[in-house]
């Protein structure tokens, strides 16, 4: 089979990309709206840039109306944001988060989730959730326009919050006791338990 995009509807190759690049990490992204209501979904383009300076990027596809997501408006808006490690324990609350709101209305409360106060940013973050990257918008980048076209926001990790439970002793993450779930294609996402090692 070769698909040729530009012959396609968007929705088929969105599809099939997230069908086909997996497994894939997924941001829990907290931002804040102008007007103080705390904002929470989850995205899958997702993965880190450099470490000088820590940087990491996500990608907010558009609404089918074309319009941009919450997330997309308030970082524009004020600049900041949080991407939570997103554990097997809270999956299906974070599942929940990625619904359709209302914009005044907090996913935090939609899904009975609680809030941690941010220590460098101000949107809050994700109690449940094992990691937070504190971030600091750098740049925005449009993907082309109109429904399902993106916009790639790329941040400067100004603070990482690590659960000391998740540390061994030599100060590695334990990917055992972080397990994290990953995204496959449809309905279906993966957990970190199943590894394996190769040498170099």
């Amino acid at each position: 089979m070769q698909i040729n995009p530009e012959n396609e509807s968007p929705s088929l190759v969105y599809s099939l990309m997230t069908q086909a690049i997996t497994p894939r990490p997924i941001a829990w992204v907290s931002t804040i709206s102008p007007q103080g209501v705390p904002n929470l979904a989850p995205y899958s383009y997702f993965n880190g840039i450099g470490s000088k300076p820590a940087a990491l990027m996500f990608s907010a596809v558009n609404k089918v109306d074309g319009s941009k997501k919450d997330t997309v408006r308030n970082i524009e808006a004020n600049g900041e944001f949080v991407v939570n490690v997103v554990p097997f324990a809270v999956a299906k609350a974070m599942v929940k988060t990625s619904g359709d709101f209302d914009y005044e209305n907090s996913e935090f409360e939609e899904a009975g989730l609680a809030e941690k106060p941010s220590i460098r940013v101000t949107p809050p973050s994700v109690k449940q959730s094992p990691i937070q990257f504190e971030c600091e918008l750098i740049q925005i980048v449009p993907v082309g326009t109109g429904p399902l076209a993106a916009n790639v926001i790329i941040g400067k990790i100004v603070l990482i919050n690590i659960e000391d439970r998740i540390i061994e002793k030599q100060g590695e993450i334990d990917p055992q006791l972080l397990d994290a779930i990953g995204r496959m294609g449809g309905r279906s996402y993966c957990r970190t338990t199943d590894r394996f090692e190769i040498q170099r």
